[in-house]
């Protein structure tokens, strides 16, 4: 009988909801948007160029993506809990290396960031997968962004401002966030995940699961869409505050714009109703051209700075429609026995628009001066936007008939 007043939390770890993965995803961002735009200009700071600066991207962007694509293999050994909790802690060990601030530690620090995202991103994801059933894949998204709207707004303008104040200030704060995140997790008790089935044979090698991922055509397409919302992301969070510093516009201003787009966050559950009313596939479209004539105009808007602010600001409207529904395409085409595997192709996107974006601008800028990466861009978003012409026109819309018994072709159910 004296079990009856022991709390329920102590009983039994129930199976979390949208709203615990909410719960980490804002908190993450928090560590994330505290970085967001100190980074940079940290980056810029010890390297003293834009061009050293995209090489030391170029460098972190290939080893955190051979580090994540290793992280599904090392999960066969390592349980997944710890797994994530190294993820934690390779926050602080990057942040550490960032506050030494010298032209060595920096270059490291950035890598030991890029590798924390990369981990808890891909267990993060594998947890969503096996806990959050496919129809609710679309509101976890979007209440995700809802969490991590705060951080995002107020983070990147306030790393600014710590660093301008003391430069270890940022980091500082955003070590406290990921010991949050790493406590937080512990309390939910995630544990390693549901199991769908025992391993009966060795632990696979990435390249055997890179093979299946590339023999499905939508996992590509939607993989290759998360790809280049990234490289617009990273032009945005990188470049625009380059081009400020060099225009005369000082460094601050990409910092605010950064957090003034991010409060479109707030809008995700909006924007997903629509995408809902609509399609995926109308919504995807719409973002990508959209965003990539917006980055065009920014490229040609360059002899007056502030109509290029202005022009990327736009495009960033449709970088946050990208972000809310712009994964679902890729989500809703895994296979339950391929999660965790999957989940580590998927969260590659970030490092391979963390090795394309900085690459392609050091080609640019062999070339062309800075506004050229944003003509650039501008054009990758707009073969985005042909690719995404190819996807089912149902995909995402909200089903209202019920399959019928009899199987007409009326009533199949459409490949999604």
């Amino acid at each position: 009988m004296a079990t009856r007043y022991i709390p329920l939390a102590l009983h039994h770890s129930p199976a979390p909801k949208v709203r615990h993965f909410a719960l980490l995803a804002g908190i993450e961002a928090s560590v994330r948007g505290t970085l967001i735009s100190a980074m940079p200009l940290v980056v810029y700071d010890a390297l003293g160029s834009a061009e050293a600066t995209s090489a030391t991207y170029f460098l972190a962007g290939l080893v955190a993506l051979a580090w994540g694509l290793m992280v599904p293999w090392a999960t066969r050994f390592v349980p997944r809990r710890l797994a994530y909790s190294a993820g934690c802690l390779l926050y602080l060990v990057g942040m550490t290396l960032a506050m030494i601030g010298t032209p060595a530690s920096v270059p490291l620090a950035l890598m030991c960031l890029a590798m924390a995202t990369a981990t808890t991103f891909v267990c993060f994801n594998a947890y969503i997968l096996d806990y959050i059933e496919r129809g609710e894949l679309g509101k976890s998204q979007s209440t995700q962004m809802v969490y991590a709207a705060g951080p995002w707004a107020i983070g990147p303008m306030l790393g600014v401002w710590l660093h301008d104040w003391w430069a270890p200030a940022p980091f500082i704060l955003a070590g406290f966030f990921a010991t949050a995140l790493l406590v937080t997790f512990w309390v939910l008790r995630l544990g390693n995940g549901k199991q769908i089935r025992r391993a009966k044979g060795p632990a696979l090698n990435p390249l055997a699961y890179l093979g299946r991922f590339f023999r499905q055509p939508r996992l590509i397409a939607g993989w290759m869409f998360a790809v280049m919302r990234s490289c617009g992301w990273w032009v945005y969070v990188v470049y625009l505050p380059i081009f400020c510093i060099e225009a005369g516009l000082g460094d601050k201003v990409g910092g605010i714009a950064l957090s003034l787009s991010n409060m479109l966050l707030f809008l995700s559950p909006l924007m997903l109703r629509h995408a809902r009313r609509t399609s995926v596939r109308r919504s995807v479209r719409l973002a990508f051209g959209l965003c990539g004539g917006l980055f065009l105009v920014a490229a040609v808007a360059s002899p007056l700075p502030w109509a290029t602010v202005l022009a990327c600001m736009g495009a960033s409207v449709f970088l946050v429609l990208l972000d809310v529904v712009g994964g679902l395409p890729f989500l809703m085409a895994v296979k339950p026995s391929e999660r965790t595997e999957m989940s580590a192709v998927y969260s590659s996107f970030r490092d391979v628009s963390g090795i394309l974006t900085p690459g392609f601008a050091w080609l640019v800028l062999l070339v062309a001066p800075l506004p050229g990466i944003f003509a650039a861009t501008g054009a990758g978003l707009f073969l985005a936007f042909g690719v995404a012409g190819r996807l089912h026109p149902r995909l995402g819309a909200a089903r209202t008939a019920p399959l019928a018994s009899h199987g007409t072709a009326a009533t199949k159910r459409q490949p999604a």
